[in-house]
């Protein structure tokens, strides 16, 4: 009983924790539509350069009194709210409720102190707001300093969230499209014409990456385009340095065929190709501005877990998922995997799902910022996935060297090389 006890205490200590945080993120967004909040929440966004460091001395107190002490103020109200009806609902217990109390009071003071102009309140307790490199790229559970900076130099409607991204997460702000640059591969087929006009209804300038002759046309207009064969990678990278976002969608299917060319051929478009796209693309990667706004989205599908009644295929994009679980470990930014199941297309015609609904669950989980997009009707890749991601991405971790990136790219063009 006394486990017990102890148990019911610690959990609402930790409900009140983290419903003040998500109280916290509510206020913040809604600080952003409503006049009366947002004219005091300007006061943070007048503050900071795009390195992080103060416009002005003053201007970052004032912003504590005006932005900083109503929200943990706002915090308080609701921890005592919550504390009162636990002492209505287990009077026994309720007492933990008194640890969002406290943890409400440490912003409030914390804020206080920085208002004060306290140095070592700053260094302490605004660590999102730190000046220096970045080391990472947004997080995806935790708010780092380059998960908070798009707030305020990407896009301000946005990344709303200060400690837990919970709350971006169910919004689908927790990634912004809106004037990204984002190229395409494989964008003549039909799930590269469906992501091309979600990415663009999201607000995005797309680009369209294809092998093909004819030009790529969205609502009865041409997008900007630009022709790619596999094996002339090193050729894109110019055009990489200045997309925000590459989405890698190529792919070939040779069915039951089982010859030397086959094979060679399944692996050099389905494999090989990707992992040099990859490669070209994360040497783009200049800076902390791009450390945190660009990506790369993989086609792997969900044949790196099940099979796809076509053995090249599954070893194929294998070998992919493999490739692109091992470069996660050491890659400078975001990247995310596509894993669907069979959609109708000219690769698989008899596919049961919707290239357009598959495309529009895409562009939502991105925006919740799921890293390991799924898209199928089979439940069992739900669980067979995740376990695969984590068990190899261990066997990786464990048994290979981590390299820096930024000392490969110093050293040598890896464009040159591929």
């Amino acid at each position: 009983m006394m486990i017990l006890h102890w148990s019911a205490i610690a959990a609402w200590a930790i409900a009140a924790i983290i419903s003040v945080e998500v109280i916290r993120d509510l206020y913040h967004a809604l600080a952003h539509v409503w006049p009366p909040l947002t004219r005091l929440h300007n006061w943070h966004h007048r503050v900071f350069r795009p390195d992080l460091t103060p416009n002005s001395a003053l201007i970052y107190r004032q912003a504590q009194w005006y932005n900083d002490v109503p929200e943990s103020c706002v915090m308080i109200a609701f921890s005592l709210a919550l504390w009162g009806l636990a002492w209505c609902l287990t009077p026994e217990v309720a007492w933990g409720c008194g640890a969002g109390v406290l943890y409400s009071l440490v912003f409030l003071l914390s804020a206080m102190a920085r208002g004060m102009g306290w140095a070592w309140a700053h260094d302490l307790t605004d660590v999102t707001h730190l000046p220096g490199p970045f080391q990472t790229p947004p997080s995806r559970w935790w708010v780092n300093r380059p998960y908070h900076w798009r707030h305020h130099f990407e896009n301000q409607n946005a990344y709303f969230c200060s400690t837990l991204t919970v709350v971006d997460q169910l919004m689908g702000t927790a990634l912004s499209l809106k004037g990204k640059t984002i190229a395409v591969t494989g964008a003549s087929g039909t799930l590269g014409q469906a992501l091309l006009g979600q990415l663009q209804a999201n607000g995005a300038k797309v680009i369209a990456l294809t092998s093909g002759h004819q030009p790529i046309e969205l609502n009865g207009h041409e997008i900007p385009s630009q022709r790619w064969q596999v094996g002339e990678e090193a050729a894109l990278a110019e055009t990489f340095a200045n997309v925000d976002i590459l989405v890698i969608n190529h792919g070939i299917n040779v069915h039951g065929d089982r010859s030397p060319d086959a094979i060679e051929q399944s692996y050099q478009v389905n494999a090989f190709s990707a992992w040099r796209l990859m490669e070209v693309f994360l040497s783009t990667v200049d800076g902390d501005r791009d450390r945190v706004r660009k990506e790369l989205w993989v086609n792997t599908s969900e044949a790196e877990v099940n099979p796809a009644f076509s053995p090249l295929y599954e070893l194929s994009k294998r070998t992919l998922g493999d490739l692109v679980t091992l470069r996660r470990l050491d890659s400078p930014c975001i990247i995310r995997k596509l894993i669907l199941g069979p959609f109708k297309s000219n690769l698989n015609p008899v596919g049961v799902m919707d290239s357009d609904r598959v495309a529009a669950k895409i562009v939502k989980r991105a925006q919740g910022d799921v890293r390991n997009i799924i898209v199928t009707i089979n439940p069992i890749t739900w669980v067979l996935h995740p376990l695969k991601e984590l068990t190899v991405s261990l066997y990786f971790r464990w048994l290979t060297r981590p390299y820096p990136v930024s000392e490969i790219c110093a050293n040598q063009d890896i464009s040159s090389k591929l």
